[in-house]
């Protein structure tokens, strides 16, 4: 009996193999989730706040917005403290599993993460043995990380930052990455971070031009408004259309405004002494009112004009300014008056943040008839344009991190790799030689064993293919599964070693347990272990189970992913590879009846109860090759390779079912073995040499 695979099943190839045709892309940005709101934030209460912020029993007034991002500014006692924001709302952050893992990032205005709290996640992680508490108590490890400091150019791991959980490296890198691009989109709103003023970037543009990109801020009050403001005063306005100031005014340190405003002279006098703390401000105006006046020859400090941030406020001083008497462009209005003040740009010592709106005004005042003074302000908003700041570099995405890291482990898995390649393409010069194919074949899954399996981790899972499925219906994103190198690799080695070759890719070769029944196995038959062979019928109507438990796997993970992972444990994986045997002993249990199983019926896991391979055969119907042959006489006048066949792949006619077979090569030796095979022995005897040599030994022993 032949198990067929339903058509609806077939498809699920298409979506294993999508994993590698999908679009990469390497150097993902934040970005706002807008498809759902935040799960956390949206049930957000006073007394998370207060926690995420270490308050106490004060708890803080909280304010949704949307605005610059979504989430919650956070205030105690009129004063702003900071904003809270959701991984899962601002960046759309989802984990292995592909369902979406939120946490609450809070965040102070000096940069700093106050504090995170786990509000979701559905990891893979708890069948490991790491509990909620242990993820808990990785997120509390970023209270304190500074979000706005420079970043070291020294490669490697951040030392301030926790370091991801062994055994949980996926989903605890994911969990990092969503917490710290979620901690500087917040750093950022709260003005935070905007970085330097471009001192290099360069292209010619006239006055229109300028204005057009926001290089400069503008405010105009005519002589008609004027006289309005001072209709008490002693001496009267006036009034007319004329401007009595026409203000313009902007920050000219990069040579995109500055160069093209003043000239290259000009302007390069200007920037050779400033300081890196320091930036350029151009005010200029025309109209009735002067807004530097006379008061600053006496004085030494401009009464008229200020510079206003937020809270802060900053009078420039006569050695702070050069008057300039005209500038280079053509198309510019006629100013009255144009000055450039070197400003301190380094908001730690009290200066402006030139990546932050500030205000220009221009105060003008006259005597009212009662004695008071009658003030006026105008003021003109500059806003560098943000293609004129340096932005701080986003630091390199998570995963480049974990593969510079796991180099060694890289190339290990690449220099196995290369040599399953030389095996699978040589197999057919391999299988001749009999004594070498044994010793290839034991070496090699010596080394899967010990050195991918139990040295570098390197084993597969259906847990995987659970979650790639639940990805790509779920918000895929690549660096979740980059994150992992050694297990991306072999993906990509196995996807397409099923386009050439099959399932047996993994299964007979890189499958550390695998490598494991089939070495204890080897090692019970040079011991007289009696092995039991299976009935053909029984055999393979024993193949359903392990096909059942892949699609239940699956199935139920789109219901609930924990209840999968718990079905998930018919694999050993886990228990015998990942944790070493070092689990509870009813896995141990569970892995020891497995590995009993396969001392007397070869592979006996891989045969019957593997969900992985039973996931992998499908999409091996894909297959665009047949490497391994057979001969018409195999089935009806041999049976020797299917009653020698690791897993039972071979059919009493004779054929190889491609959905089982692992790819030993053992079949392709006895084909080719001279002493073994009976259609090679047939041939021998009917050959000439064979006949001339029985006749030269008859008549000798006749003459004898």
């Amino acid at each position: 009996m032949r198990i067929r695979v339903s058509n609806w099943l077939k498809a699920a190839a298409f979506a294993v193999l999508a994993m590698f045709a999908g679009p990469f892309d390497g150097n993902a940005q934040p970005r706002v989730n807008q498809s759902a709101p935040g799960i956390g934030v949206a049930r957000l209460t006073a007394e998370q706040a207060a926690a995420l912020f270490g308050l106490g029993t004060d708890f803080p007034r909280l304010i949704r917005q949307d605005s610059p991002v979504p989430g919650w500014t956070v205030s105690l006692n009129g004063q702003d403290i900071g904003m809270i924001g959701s991984t899962w709302e601002l960046t759309g952050s989802t984990g292995y599993s592909g369902k979406p893992l939120d946490v609450l990032v809070a965040v102070t205005p000096e940069g700093l993460i106050a504090g995170a709290e786990l509000i979701r996640q559905s990891e893979p992680v708890l069948t490991l043995g790491i509990s909620e508490t242990d993820i808990a108590a990785y997120i509390d490890g970023f209270g304190g990380v500074d979000l706005i400091r420079p970043d070291d150019a020294t490669p490697g791991r951040d030392p301030d930052l926790p370091d991801v959980i062994s055994r949980a490296t996926v989903s605890t890198g994911v969990i990092r990455d969503g917490i710290l691009r979620t901690g500087r989109v917040l750093a950022q709103a709260q003005g935070l971070g905007q970085g330097a003023i471009d001192r290099v970037s360069y292209a010619p543009a006239d006055w229109r031009g300028l204005v057009a990109m926001g290089a400069f801020g503008h405010s105009t009050l005519t002589m008609a408004q004027a006289a309005q403001r001072f209709a008490a005063a002693k001496n009267p306005v006036t009034p007319s259309d004329a401007p009595f100031i026409d203000l313009y005014a902007g920050l000219i340190d990069t040579p995109m405004i500055g160069r093209n405003l003043l000239g290259q002279e000009e302007f390069t006098a200007l920037t050779g002494p400033l300081r890196p703390d320091e930036a350029l401000l151009a005010v200029m105006s025309q109209g009735l009112h002067s807004h530097r006046g006379t008061a600053y020859r006496q004085s030494g400090m401009f009464d008229r004009i200020e510079f206003v941030q937020g809270n802060l406020r900053i009078r420039p001083t006569v050695e702070q300014a050069t008057a300039i008497t005209e500038i280079a462009l053509s198309d510019a209005p006629d100013f009255r008056e144009i000055s450039v003040f070197r400003v301190n740009a380094d908001p730690n010592t009290g200066g402006i943040d030139p990546g932050r709106p500030f205000d220009v005004v221009v105060t003008a005042s006259r005597p009212s008839l009662s004695g008071d003074e009658i003030l006026l302000e105008v003021a003109a908003t500059v806003s560098l344009p943000p293609e004129f700041l340096n932005q701080p570099a986003e630091p390199a995405p998570l995963w480049i991190e974990f593969w510079m890291e796991k180099q060694p482990g890289i190339a290990i898995v690449a220099a196995m790799l290369a040599v399953l390649g030389l095996i699978l393409f040589g197999q057919e010069w391999l299988v001749r030689r009999k004594r070498l194919w044994r010793v290839t074949r034991i070496g090699f899954l010596t080394a899967t064993l010990f050195v991918l399996g139990w040295g570098i981790n390197g084993q597969l899972s259906v847990v995987q293919v659970v979650a790639f499925l639940n990805a790509l219906l779920s918000g895929f994103r690549w660096e979740s599964f980059l994150i992992e190198p050694i297990i991306f690799l072999l993906w990509s080695a196995v996807a397409l070693g099923l386009l050439f070759w099959g399932r047996g890719v993994f299964c007979g070769w890189l499958c550390p347990f695998g490598a494991l029944q089939e070495l204890t196995n080897n090692l019970a038959q040079q011991l007289g272990l009696r092995q039991i062979a299976v009935p053909q019928a029984l055999h393979e109507r024993l193949w359903v189970i392990k096909y059942t438990l892949f699609v239940a796997i699956v199935a139920l993970s789109f219901y609930s992913m924990e209840k999968a992972l718990i079905l998930a444990e018919a694999e050993p994986f886990k228990t015998a590879i990942s944790m070493r045997f070092m689990r509870a002993w009813p896995f141990l249990l569970f892995v020891a009846a497995i590995l009993i199983a396969g001392l007397f019926i070869e592979r006996f896991y891989c045969r019957y109860i593997c969900p992985l391979g039973a996931g992998l055969a499908i999409p091996a119907k894909l297959k665009v090759f047949d490497w391994l042959k057979r001969r018409p006489q195999c089935g009806r006048e041999c049976r020797l390779c299917e009653t020698r066949c690791t897993v039972g792949a071979i059919d009493p006619l004779g054929r190889i079912n491609q959905n089982e077979c692992v790819l030993c090569l053992r079949c392709q030796v006895i084909m080719n073995d001279s002493e073994t095979c009976p259609v090679l022995k047939r041939r021998a005897r009917k050959s000439p040499q064979a006949s001339n040599t029985l006749t030269q030994s008859t008549r000798s022993e006749m003459a004898t």
